[in-house]
């Protein structure tokens, strides 16, 4: 695609900022003081994503660097996008492109939206330890993303890599992180009750409250009072 394309694509999210999503996501994302929030709603920027897809990681870049939140999301759902089709060679320079850039990865909903999909594919044929450099980072939203990538491996039916996270990430300080571990936990839950409520009974003691609440939302009320009891 040429440059015009992704001119054409900016335009479009300009043309589609709706203010009353704009507010919603003042409320929730609380970005930071230098972004700008057009207010395009998740579905319209996956779809615009689809569209876009055959974007150069030049433009995609562009995007990224750009300080409307929009548009980084909708630059990260295009290498999602891109993900979902690559192979071999083409799949590593699409995650070393991601990880060098994370630091543009800087609210919740861009960690969810893209973690899973551009990370995650590729930690089911290439080592692990990236998640380990991840967890440890000073960087919120990189333990977020470490955690968040393991839906794939968990979609895969691997569940170890998320309980060693949740482990090592159980007295981290931000409740996001909290929040994360429970909801991976949550995942495994719907695939495989008997093996996540296991892990709970040894564990969930030495667990963030936060965590085991988001862990066992789909249990039995009874079942699940007895896991936050131990909380």
């Amino acid at each position: 695609m040429t440059t015009s394309s992704l001119d054409r694509l900016r335009s479009e999210l300009r043309d589609l900022a709706d203010p009353r999503v704009r507010a919603q996501h003042e409320r929730v994302l609380s970005p930071a003081d230098d972004d700008e929030l057009l207010g395009v709603r998740v579905p319209v920027l996956r779809g615009l994503a689809r569209v876009y897809r055959e974007l150069t990681l030049d433009e995609v870049d562009a995007l990224l660097r750009s300080r409307v939140h929009d548009e980084r999301f909708a630059g990260l759902l295009v290498l999602a996008e891109q993900m979902r089709t690559a192979r071999g060679v083409e799949r590593k320079t699409l995650v070393d492109f991601y990880l060098a850039r994370t630091d543009r990865v800087d609210n919740w909903d861009l960690v969810d939206g893209s973690a899973p999909v551009v990370l995650g594919p590729w930690l089911l044929e290439e080592s692990l330890e990236v998640l380990d450099r991840l967890a440890g980072s000073p960087s919120l939203w990189e333990r977020r993303i470490a955690v968040l990538a393991t839906l794939a491996l968990i979609r895969a039916g691997r569940y170890e890599p998320t309980f060693s996270l949740v482990l090592a990430l159980r007295r981290d300080p931000e409740p996001l992180i909290h929040k994360a571990l429970g909801w991976m936990l949550r995942e495994i839950g719907r695939r495989d009750e008997r093996v996540m409520a296991g892990f709970l009974d040894r564990h969930a003691p030495e667990l963030p409250r936060v965590t085991v609440r988001h862990a066992t939302e789909r249990l039995e009320p009874g079942e699940r009072a007895r896991f936050v009891r131990r909380r």
